[in-house]
C-alpha cells in the first residue's frame, strides 16, 4: 500500500509542475536568427524628424516653463536617465511651417479653428514684423540648442495678400494654386526673407518646402475651412521652384529645395491627376517641367504615407514602385508626413486601438518605409495634438490637455513617441541601412505580422538593430554579424504595453546568445565592437 501511496504522489506532483503532458507540449521555437554583413549596404539615412505645427504656436509662447522643456526635451534629448533609460527620442529633423497670415485676419480667415490660423512675418504693407510665431520659433531654437541637425521649413500657403481670394485655403474646388499669377516672385522671395532672417540669428534652414500636399483640393465653405492649404499643378510646382531657385541664388542662401510633398506616395510615381507622376514629370531630363538641374534642387523626391497602409499587401506593393521609380531616375526618397490618418492601422479591427496597437502599427510602417521604400528620411505629423494617451492615439506623438485658450495645460507621452524613438535615438544621419537574410526565409509580407528586422551601421564602432515583434507571443533572436567578434555587448531598449516600459534599458548581453523579444513589442539593439 504504501508503494502505491507513493507511485500516486509523485504522479501528482509531476501534474503540478508539468500541467501540460510532456508528450503534448509544444517544442520552444528555434532563435530566429538574423545574418547581418556590415558590406551589404543600402540607403544613407538623411534623418528622423517631426512637424511642430498648430499648437506650438500656444505651447511655445504661453506654457509654463517646466511643461514645455520637458516636451522639448521628449523630443529633442539624446541623454539619459541615471538608469540608462532615455530622456528623449533625440529627433535629428525638425519641420517649421512659415505661416500665410490667417491669424491676423481672426474669424475673417474662415478657418474655423483658431488654433489652425497661422501668423504671416509679412504684413500687408510689405514690411516684415520678426515678432509674428514667437511659440513656433521657440521650438526651433529649443531643436538647435538640442543639437537637432537638420531644420526644415515648409509653407502650406502663400501668404494671403498673395492669393487669389485673398484666404489662406480654396473656396473654389478647380485643383489649381491659389497664388495669383503675378505673384510667384513675390512669394518666394518671401520666403527667402524669412530663411535669411532665421540664418542670421543663428537657425539656418537645410530644406524649403513652398508647396504642401498639392493634390488635395484644400476648398471648403468659408467659416468651415480646417487649415491653411492650396492645390497646385505640376507646371504650377515647377514654375514655383524655379522662381525658389532664383531667389535662393540672388540672397546667396544655399537652403535645399525639396519637392514636390505629394500628398500620397502613389502621386509621386502614378496617378492621373495634373498633379501625379511627379518623379517622372521633374527628374525625367526630357519632361519639359524637369527640374533636376536646378542648382538649390537635390536628386530627391518627397511623398507622405498616408492612405497607402490599408493591408500589408498593398502597403508593400506600394513603397516597391517607390523604391523602383526612385532607382530608376537616380534619385532618393524621402518619407516627410504620416501618422494614421486613414483606418488602416485598424487593420480589420472595429474596437478602439490602444496605445501599443497604435506604436507597433506605427513602427511597421517606417519599417516598411525604410527597408522596402529605401527612404533616406522619415518624418512624423504631427508632433503634439490635444488627445488621450491611451486609445487610438494615431494623430501624435505627443498627446496635450490644453486650457481653453491653449494658454497653459498637461502633456502625456504616448507608445507612438517612443515607437519612433527606436529609430530617430539610434539610427543617425549618415548611417547605412544593411540589407539583412533570415534563416526563415520570411518575405516582407510575411515578416509584416511576425517579426519585422532592420539594421543600421554607421561604418565605425557601432551597429543598430531595430526588431518589431507582432505577435501575441515572445520570440527568440539571435544575431550573426560578419566581421563583429562573437562576444560584442550589446544594449538592449524596449518598449511594451507596459506603462513603465517606455524605450526602457533592458539587460545587456553579447552578440552571440539568443535573447527574446517581449510579444507585441519593439527592441533596439545598440551592439558595440
Amino acid at each position: 500500500m504504501r508503494y502505491f501511496t507513493r507511485i500516486f504522489f509523485v504522479l501528482l506532483c509531476c501534474v503540478a509542475i508539468y500541467p501540460v503532458p510532456l508528450w503534448a507540449q509544444k517544442p520552444r521555437q528555434k532563435p530566429l536568427v538574423v545574418n547581418i554583413d556590415l558590406k551589404n549596404k543600402a540607403q544613407i539615412i538623411d534623418n528622423f524628424g517631426a512637424a511642430g505645427c498648430w499648437y506650438a504656436e500656444g505651447i511655445g509662447k504661453y506654457w509654463p516653463s517646466e511643461k514645455k522643456e520637458r516636451i522639448a526635451e521628449l523630443l529633442f534629448s539624446r541623454a539619459t536617465d541615471a538608469q540608462g533609460n532615455p530622456l528623449g527620442i533625440g529627433l535629428s529633423a525638425w519641420r517649421f511651417n512659415i505661416g500665410g497670415g490667417t491669424t491676423e485676419q481672426g474669424d475673417n480667415s474662415g478657418i474655423q479653428d483658431v488654433n489652425r490660423r497661422v501668423e504671416s512675418f509679412q504684413n500687408p504693407d510689405g514690411s516684415y514684423d520678426w515678432n509674428k510665431q514667437m511659440g513656433y520659433t521657440w521650438f526651433v531654437k529649443k531643436a538647435k540648442n538640442y543639437g537637432v541637425p537638420q531644420l526644415i521649413a515648409f509653407s502650406n500657403t502663400p501668404p494671403v495678400q498673395f492669393t487669389q481670394n485673398g484666404l489662406g485655403f480654396k473656396t473654389e474646388k478647380d485643383y489649381r494654386s491659389n497664388l495669383q499669377p503675378s505673384k510667384y516672385e513675390a512669394y518666394t522671395d518671401f520666403l527667402t526673407e524669412v530663411l535669411s532672417h532665421y540664418e542670421a540669428a543663428g537657425l539656418r534652414f537645410d530644406y524649403i518646402s513652398p508647396v504642401n500636399e498639392p493634390q488635395w483640393d484644400w476648398s471648403g465653405k468659408f467659416g468651415e475651412a480646417k487649415q491653411e492649404g492650396s492645390s497646385w499643378r505640376n507646371d504650377e510646382i515647377a514654375r514655383v521652384i524655379k522662381a525658389l531657385d532664383n531667389s535662393l541664388e540672388k540672397k546667396k542662401l544655399t537652403t535645399q529645395i525639396i519637392l514636390p510633398e505629394a500628398a500620397k506616395l502613389t502621386y509621386l510615381y502614378g496617378e492621373t491627376s495634373a498633379a501625379s507622376r511627379q518623379i517622372q514629370a521633374f527628374f525625367e531630363k526630357s519632361n519639359p517641367l524637369y527640374l533636376g538641374n536646378l542648382k538649390h534642387v537635390p536628386q530627391l523626391a518627397v511623398g507622405h504615407s498616408y492612405f497607402t497602409d490599408e493591408g500589408d499587401s498593398a502597403t508593400i506593393a506600394i513603397r516597391q514602385q517607390v523604391a523602383d521609380t526612385a532607382r530608376h531616375y537616380g534619385i532618393r526618397f524621402w518619407q516627410s508626413e504620416y501618422s494614421m490618418l486613414a483606418n488602416g492601422y485598424r487593420e480589420g479591427a472595429k474596437t478602439r486601438r490602444t496605445a501599443m496597437d497604435c506604436g507597433l502599427f506605427l513602427a511597421k510602417i517606417m519599417h516598411q518605409d525604410l527597408t522596402v521604400g529605401n527612404a533616406t528620411a522619415w518624418q512624423f505629423w504631427n508632433a503634439f495634438e490635444p488627445g488621450k494617451p491611451d486609445f487610438d492615439t494615431r494623430y501624435y506623438l505627443i498627446a496635450l490637455q490644453p486650457n481653453a485658450t491653449h494658454t497653459d495645460g498637461n502633456f502625456s507621452q504616448t507608445k507612438n513617441l517612443w515607437a519612433m524613438g527606436h529609430y530617430s535615438l539610434f539610427v543617425r544621419p549618415g548611417m547605412h541601412r544593411l540589407n539583412i537574410t533570415r534563416n526563415d526565409k520570411a518575405t516582407a509580407l510575411a515578416a509584416a505580422q511576425q517579426v519585422m528586422i532592420s539594421a543600421f551601421s554607421n561604418d565605425k564602432d557601432q551597429l543598430v538593430v531595430v526588431a518589431i515583434n507582432y505577435e501575441p507571443v515572445a520570440r527568440d533572436l539571435q544575431l550573426a554579424v560578419k566581421s563583429y567578434p562573437k562576444g560584442a555587448n550589446y544594449r538592449r531598449y524596449v518598449t511594451t504595453a507596459a506603462p513603465e516600459d517606455n524605450m526602457k534599458l533592458y539587460p545587456s548581453g553579447k552578440l552571440n546568445q539568443p535573447f527574446s523579444l517581449p510579444a507585441r513589442s519593439i527592441t533596439t539593439l545598440v551592439v558595440s565592437r
